[in-house]
C-alpha cells in the first residue's frame, strides 16, 4: 500500500474549504432570495417523471445495490439491485491515489475487504488485489472493489437509474473525470450525482450542467428552494428523522419544484410513512423486498 502520494488534507485546508463553502451559501442564498427564483437547472420533475402526491408508490434505490444478498458495492451486489423492482441504484465514489474512480463507502478499506488504510492512499492495481467479498460470505471471496467503469458497463446494458454519491470534496477537474465516462458509457440520462458537499455540485454545475445533483442532508432547516439553489440540485435526500420532526417538508420541497428522497429504510413501517407523505425515492438495502411490499400494496387497493 503506498502511502505518500495523496496525503490527507490538514486542519488548515479544512478551515479554508469551510470558509470558502460559507461565502458560497451565503451568496446564492441571497440571490434566491432576492431574485425569487429556483435556480436548479433542472426540474425534479424532468429527473423523476412526475413528482409524488401522498399515496404514490415512490421510486426504489438500492442502497450500495442489494446488500442483503451480496457484499456492498461490489459488482455482485449492484447486479442484482439492477435485477430487481429498483428503478435506480446508488453506489459511493472516491478517487484512488492515480486517480481511478472506485466504488466504495468507508474512507478506509478496513471494514469492507481483507486490507487496511484509506482509499486514497491505494493505487488501483494495490486495491484490485484486495478480497472485498470474503467477510460477507463464503460464496463471494475474491470479490474486488469495482471500478466506476465497471459499473458504468453493467448499467448501458440496462433501463435502470443510478445514484453517484461523491464521497467528500471535488474538484472541477476530478468531477470532470466522472462526467467524461459517464458520458463515454452513453449513460448521461441515466445518471444522477449526489454529495453531502454543496461546492462539490457546484463544481458539477460548471463542468457538466446536463448531469442533475442532488444534495445530501441530514436534516432541512429553512427554505429548502434556497438550500438547493445554494447546490444547484434538482432534489434533496435527507434523513427519516427530517420528515418525521416536520411532515409538511414534502410538500414544502415540492411546492419548490424539487425531488425528495429519505435514507435509508429498511421496514414496512417506515416504508408506509414515506409513501403516505408522498416522498419520491426510498432508499434501502433491501431493494427487493421494498419492491414486493409496494406491488402487495398497490395490488390491495
Amino acid at each position: 500500500m503506498t502511502t505518500s502520494r495523496n496525503p490527507a488534507p490538514t486542519y488548515r485546508d479544512h478551515r479554508a474549504r469551510r470558509a470558502a463553502l460559507a461565502a458560497a451559501i451565503v451568496t446564492a442564498l441571497t440571490l434566491a432570495l432576492v431574485l425569487n427564483v429556483n435556480v436548479s437547472r433542472v426540474h425534479a420533475a424532468g429527473v423523476f417523471s412526475s413528482l409524488r402526491s401522498p399515496g404514490e408508490a415512490a421510486f426504489i434505490a438500492g442502497h450500495r445495490g442489494d446488500t442483503m444478498v451480496a457484499p456492498e458495492n461490489t459488482l455482485e451486489a449492484l447486479g442484482r439491485a439492477l435485477n430487481s423492482a429498483a428503478g435506480y441504484v446508488e453506489t459511493d465514489v472516491q478517487l484512488t491515489a492515480d486517480g481511478v474512480a472506485v466504488l466504495m463507502h468507508d474512507w478506509t478499506v478496513d471494514r469492507t475487504t481483507n486490507g487496511s488504510g484509506p482509499v486514497w492512499a491505494y493505487s488501483y492495481e494495490e486495491l484490485s488485489t484486495l478480497d472485498a467479498g470474503s467477510w460477507f460470505g463464503e460464496e463471494f471471496v475474491g470479490a474486488r472493489v469495482p471500478t466506476l467503469e465497471e459499473f458504468l458497463d453493467l448499467l448501458r446494458w440496462s433501463t435502470k437509474n443510478a445514484i453517484l454519491e461523491l464521497k467528500g470534496s471535488w474538484t472541477d477537474s476530478q468531477v470532470t473525470l466522472i462526467a467524461d465516462l459517464i458520458a463515454r458509457h452513453g449513460v448521461t440520462d441515466h445518471v444522477i450525482i449526489a454529495s453531502f458537499d454543496i461546492m462539490t455540485l457546484q463544481s458539477l454545475q460548471r463542468v457538466t450542467p446536463e448531469l442533475p445533483g442532488m444534495l445530501i442532508v441530514r436534516d432541512i432547516i429553512g427554505d429548502p428552494g434556497a438550500l438547493a439553489a445554494a447546490a444547484g440540485a434538482v432534489a434533496l435526500v435527507t434523513s427519516k428523522k427530517a420528515i418525521t420532526r416536520n411532515p409538511e417538508l414534502v410538500q414544502l420541497v415540492h411546492d419548490a419544484g424539487l425531488g425528495i428522497l429519505i435514507y435509508t429504510l429498511n421496514d414496512s413501517e417506515t416504508w408506509s410513512d414515506a409513501v403516505s407523505l408522498g416522498v419520491d425515492g426510498i432508499v434501502t438495502d433491501r431493494p427487493a423486498e421494498l419492491g414486493q411490499w409496494i406491488e402487495r400494496v398497490h395490488r390491495n387497493r
